[in-house]
């Protein structure tokens, strides 16, 4: 059997959603979700590991973002970097690292700004050691280079424009 025998097989979450011209979509699609779902089971592994077993996801990516550049953050500035649009979620979450003295606020004028608290950020070079252990140590085995690996992120990003477009363009039906 040649190569332009073999059928192509469609991987994908949604066969109805596969149907008819760019079908490949789908693939993406459901590459994208195994791929955030394993990343969420992955950073909440870590990060139990790292000595914090309370945190979902959401959370740790709001503690790692605020930890970034070692810059005070606003909420809207984390909801922006991490493209979410439903504050409520980010806020109830930057509550819960307040009561846990991950992060420390501080108010200026009517803004109020975030930042990692000493154990916050212990916690967050806690994780970062278990990840050069467990994950990237394993990332040199996959025969990419670090150009490729860029590639791929600009497409993602690329790719979340076009999910964001399209959002908006739902909406306004």
């Amino acid at each position: 059997m040649s190569e332009q025998d073999i059928p192509k097989r469609r991987i994908v979450s949604s066969r109805h959603l596969a149907d008819g011209e760019n079908w490949e979509s789908s693939e993406i699609e459901y590459g994208m979700i195994i791929a955030y779902n394993s990343f969420s089971r992955w950073m909440t592994r870590c990060m139990s590991a790292a000595g914090n077993t309370d945190l979902t996801p959401l959370e740790i990516l709001v503690l790692h973002n605020t930890n970034h550049r070692g810059r005070d953050k606003r909420l809207t500035d984390i909801c922006f970097l991490l493209n979410i649009e439903d504050t409520h979620t980010v806020n109830y979450a930057l509550r819960k690292l307040m009561k846990m003295e991950l992060l420390a606020s501080e108010k200026r004028g009517k803004e109020v700004f975030y930042s990692t608290s000493p154990e916050g950020e212990k916690l967050c070079a806690a994780y970062r050691d278990l990840r050069d252990r467990c994950f990237l140590d394993g990332l040199s085995r996959l025969d990419m280079t670090g150009e490729e690996m860029r590639e791929i992120a600009a497409s993602l990003r690329a790719l979340s424009g076009q999910y964001d477009q399209a959002s908006r363009a739902a909406a306004s039906l």
